[in-house]
């Protein structure tokens, strides 16, 4: 009972939204697709004019389905898809050839929009050495300070060196692409407590909490400061769930969206369900854009494609909504447009639009009601 009256609800909310006049929106929203080193390591080897192929492949389906941004993952694992002077190879990819001057290119010449998508400090998904290189930068850090080891490798946010390092990579890849702005995602720091050791060396008059937000923001305006003096933008993808950014990842989203200097927009990754049981849609959505208070910041929002068709386990009594409905997203681009500095929507990620071994029937439907109301 609880469930239709909670549905009876979002549809006279829905039927609200869409009286409004969002046409404005609709027409100057950028509608994003996620690529990632996985969907790279599948289409990119060392067939040059294969790979150039599928990217051109990749970058059509895009543009057909009504899409005009790209969000590339250009560094995934402390390395680079483009020739790099500090970071080493991909380690998924070939780099036989410019990966990331190749995407630029394509999506220059259609008017897309490429924003260069880091994880900021991971190196690392497990503890195994063995696959980083005498001659990668990251080799003679590995029994230093400024790497930690918990579930994998990391840098250590807290480390000077490493905020310099970043910086440095990120300045790269300004200087040698044509990119509309970079991306970091939601991995800050990998651990509560990786560099606590080090904190109470220190004798600080902040708390261990406050000591590892700030090392964050310190990277962040750095990045922001990189950005603006080269004329492109700096946004952040972070958890959609607002209390883990500061349990879990030391990600200060409050301070970035009440202040200059931080960030020009930010794209949380709301990957719930209207009926999620703990996060529900609309009301992750609201908590997000109340907090922006710098009227400079924009807001897009990402969304869980990969979700149709499959049980939702963590959404309790939502866990089937993805099963029994196949218009989800099409409802949360709408609800989306009549937030406040709206910017725009990306989908989470590309193989799961396009690629047969991850499609299935509620993503096809899923795709023609997206249709509905993008062109």
């Amino acid at each position: 009972m609880k469930k239709i009256a909670a549905f009876i609800l979002f549809l006279i909310v829905i039927l609200f939204f869409i009286s409004e006049d969002i046409s404005n929106k609709k027409d100057l929203e950028e509608r994003s697709i996620f690529i990632s080193y996985i969907e790279l390591s599948k289409y990119i080897s060392d067939d040059i004019s294969l790979s150039k192929n599928n990217i051109d492949m990749m970058i059509n389906n895009i543009e057909e389905l009504g899409f005009n941004s790209v969000i590339l993952q250009v560094r995934s694992f402390g390395d680079a898809i483009y020739p790099s002077k500090i970071y080493s190879n991909s380690l998924y990819i070939s780099n036989s050839f410019d990966v990331l001057d190749y995407f630029s290119d394509i999506c220059n010449s259609k008017g897309f929009k490429l924003y260069a998508w880091i994880n900021p400090y991971r190196i690392r998904n497990d503890l195994n050495k063995d696959s980083i290189s005498n001659d990668n930068i990251i080799y003679d850090l590995l029994d230093t300070r400024h790497i930690v080891y918990t579930s994998g490798i990391y840098f250590n946010p807290s480390s000077e060196l490493v905020i310099n390092l970043i910086v440095e990579g990120i300045n790269e890849i300004i200087n040698n692409y044509d990119i509309t702005g970079i991306l970091f995602d939601d991995y800050f720091y990998p651990s509560t407590d990786c560099d606590l050791e080090e904190y109470n060396s220190l004798d600080l008059d902040i708390s261990y909490e406050e000591y590892k937000l700030g090392r964050v923001n310190e990277l962040i305006k750095r990045v922001y400061a990189v950005c603006h003096n080269n004329g492109i933008l700096f946004g952040i993808s972070p958890d959609g769930n607002i209390e883990n950014n500061y349990s879990k990842h030391s990600a200060d989203v409050k301070t970035w969206l009440s202040n200059s200097g931080y960030v020009d927009f930010i794209m949380p990754q709301i990957y719930y369900g209207f009926f999620n049981g703990s996060r529900p849609f609309y009301n992750t959505l609201k908590e997000w854009s109340s907090l922006i208070t710098n009227d400079s910041i924009s807001m897009s929002v990402a969304l869980a494609f990969y979700k149709n068709g499959v049980i939702d386990e963590w959404a309790s009594s939502g866990k089937t909504e993805w099963i029994e409905n196949n218009n989800i997203i099409m409802k949360e681009i709408i609800v989306s447009r009549n937030i406040n500095n709206y910017m725009g929507f990306g989908l989470f990620r590309y193989d799961y639009l396009f690629s047969e071994d991850k499609i299935n029937d509620n993503t096809l439907l899923e795709i023609e009601n997206i249709k509905k109301v993008i062109k």
